[in-house]
């Protein structure tokens, strides 16, 4: 009996293709920037408002080099999520978007030619995708790279329409639809000495607070398996360590809660987490035994966004 067609091996054209694809994937993961946002004071609330915050909005402390015609206000997503548009009034200010529809492998020069597009683009223009050329400008030349962010954080988007100005219905519809998958979220304000940025969640059964944090990640790593070691990896009654993510090169510790409490209810038990965290980061000893198994534990729970 011959052979059944399903169990006769194929041509070699599948193999190739998939030899091609992985070559690929491979040459865009070489050219991406691992840590974008790095040597930014901002780089923590950066990486948070691209990956989880819903909505949040921030006038920019443009660089002395740029020619600042307008305002520039940075915001998580905008309408139809376009990098950018020019809002029109007696002032026209431009808004830039970080959660974006199509984006390059430098998430952060991808923001600096947004900002610069808003300076010449005419009011009412909208910009679908950024245009970075090689070697232009990246986002520590276009604004003040010391500088923090003065987060505003918004529980809908009705900012998407300016003040006093009545949406027409399609997008008064869209406003009203975004508004009701956004999750209630907060920033713990823990003081000008906290390391990183602390966002806090209602995500229904559960509340989480995602700690986006600075340090490299194998050092934080580290200390978070001393603190699991040593019984104190939580932030007190009603939390839970839930794991860590990985994004932008930065290591994001995330704690479950007690959805009850008010966000401003943690900041106290984060502030003692965060002292302790930054402590066990500075230790340089080797890990005992049991710390060990704490970070492979910790590390068997760890997923990267990308």
């Amino acid at each position: 009996m011959g052979k059944s067609k399903r169990n006769t091996p194929k041509p070699g054209g599948n193999r190739a293709q998939r030899l091609a694809e992985r070559k690929v994937a491979q040459e865009q993961a070489a050219q991406s920037v691992v840590r974008p946002f790095e040597g930014l004071a901002a780089e923590c609330d950066l990486v948070a408002l691209r990956e989880f915050v819903p909505s949040a909005t921030a006038t920019l402390k443009l660089s002395a080099d740029v020619a600042a015609e307008r305002s520039v206000v940075l915001s998580t997503v905008l309408p139809g999520a376009v990098a950018a548009l020019v809002r029109a009034g007696e002032q026209p200010v431009g808004y830039v978007g970080v959660q974006v529809q199509t984006q390059s492998e430098d998430p952060a020069s991808d923001i600096a030619a947004s900002i610069l597009w808003t300076q010449s683009a005419e009011p009412g223009d909208s910009l679908t995708a950024a245009s970075i050329a090689p070697g232009g400008p990246r986002l520590a030349d276009v604004i003040d790279p010391g500088a923090d962010l003065e987060l505003t954080v918004h529980q809908d988007f009705d900012w998407w329409v300016p003040e006093g100005v009545q949406p027409d219905p399609q997008v008064a519809a869209t406003i009203e639809q975004a508004k009701q998958a956004i999750m209630p979220s907060a920033r713990l304000d823990l003081g000008p000495d906290a390391v990183g940025a602390a966002w806090w969640v209602d995500a229904g059964e559960k509340a989480h607070i995602r700690w986006v944090r600075p340090e490299d990640e194998d050092a934080l790593m580290l200390a978070l398996a001393r603190l699991h070691a040593a019984g104190a990896l939580q932030l007190g009654e009603g939390s839970r360590f839930a794991g860590s993510f990985r994004t932008h090169g930065l290591l994001v510790p995330v704690f479950d809660l007690d959805p009850e409490r008010h966000p401003d209810e943690w900041v106290d038990a984060a502030k003692e987490f965060g002292a302790k965290l930054t402590a066990a980061v500075a230790v340089d000893a080797p890990l005992t035994a049991e710390e060990r198994r704490s970070r492979d534990g910790l590390r068997s729970r760890q997923v990267t966004l990308r």
